[in-house]
């Protein structure tokens, strides 16, 4: 992690005088050096630990590596679709036992654009489970690594559908909540409760035996939630304040960043032994006040979706789930499971 050694040196200027006359200095606002290597090694470190202990749960390690790379291809569709719309600070994090997601950052973001990078980790592994199920068909006695083909298209197949249930952080919740719901409104709010609900109830009573390391993801939600709310009561701040936040973080003044950093400093539990200045000087956790300061400049979700991309998107979800069925897999399945 980058820390206040890595940012740019401070060039104290001179700024508005304070209410007694004098000048007061305002050092540049806090600008990370280079990420790219330090997330990607944070990428390794968690597909590293996701394996260590992926080794000691799973059956096999055939299964294990099988899974791993399913997830990593899934993965790489969101990556590669972030990447071409430009998103930055791209990184791929695996949480052990649970999967993986991508992070990156990107102020305007449009529904379409939305969309196509949520619908860009399952599909392509859907369509990689169809292809392997029809080179099965062909030839029974295909295998990869020791592993049937069927075996394969089932893996591949299955976890991307799940991916795209409605049911929120999966891909087909996001894509709902995005596209069809405004984010913002109270039906959102209640659809991401039923899906903490959801998945509590599948984590406790969908198996055999409770699953508990799912309940990470309706915590993580909780948190979310919890951090948005406080968030909501900085903007109040911040906008009482006077400073405009409707702005890229590139456009933040150095004096905006030093005064919108006194507010967080004030409000946020997690900076409470921390000096709001003056003297304005960088902490410690300068990395993690200046995101704080970024998720609060108001990003921008374009409403870019008409109603016959919308059907184009139901009918691509649709299509995951019935061409799978066409093709008699889920019949196969059945079949190879006694059902």
């Amino acid at each position: 992690m980058n820390n206040f050694d890595d940012a740019s040196p401070i060039e104290e200027k001179p700024d508005n005088p304070d209410p007694e006359g004098s000048f007061l200095v305002h050092p540049p606002k806090y600008i990370r050096q280079e990420q790219a290597t330090n997330i990607w090694l944070k990428s390794l470190a968690s597909m590293a630990l996701y394996l260590i202990l992926g080794y000691y749960i799973f059956p096999s390690y055939k299964m294990l590596l099988l899974i791993t790379s399913i997830i990593l291809i899934h993965e790489m569709g969101h990556f590669l679709a972030m990447k071409a719309f430009r998103y930055k600070d791209l990184g791929i994090f695996f949480i052990p036992l649970l999967g993986a997601y991508v992070s990156g950052t990107k102020r305007e973001v449009s529904q379409k654009e939305s969309a196509i990078v949520l619908l860009a980790g399952p599909i392509p592994g859907i369509i990689f489970g169809i292809l392997f199920f029809l080179l099965y068909q062909n030839n029974p006695m295909l295998s990869l690594g020791g592993l049937s083909y069927f075996t394969i298209s089932l893996a591949f197949i299955v976890l991307n559908l799940i991916n795209l249930f409605p049911v929120y952080p999966l891909d087909g919740g996001q894509i709902l909540n995005r596209v069809f719901l405004d984010e913002e409104s109270l039906v959102s709010k209640i659809f991401v409760f039923l899906s903490i609900g959801v998945l509590i109830w599948f984590a406790l009573f969908g198996g055999a035996r409770p699953f508990y390391p799912l309940l990470l993801f309706p915590l993580m939600m909780i948190t979310r939630m919890l951090g948005e709310s406080r968030l909501k009561n900085l903007e109040k701040r911040i906008s009482e304040s006077g400073i405009d936040m409707d702005k890229s973080y590139d456009d933040l003044s150095d004096q905006e960043y030093w005064k919108v950093r006194s507010i967080v400093i004030e409000e946020h539990p997690s900076f409470k032994d921390e000096k709001p200045g003056p003297p304005f000087e960088y902490s410690e956790k300068e990395d993690k006040i200046m995101a704080v300061i970024q998720s609060l400049l108001h990003r921008h979700l374009l409403q870019d979706i008409s109603v016959a991309g919308k059907l184009v998107i139901v009918a691509t979800w649709v299509a995951a789930f019935i061409v799978p069925w066409a093709l008699h897999i889920f019949q196969e399945i059945a079949r190879r499971f006694g059902y």
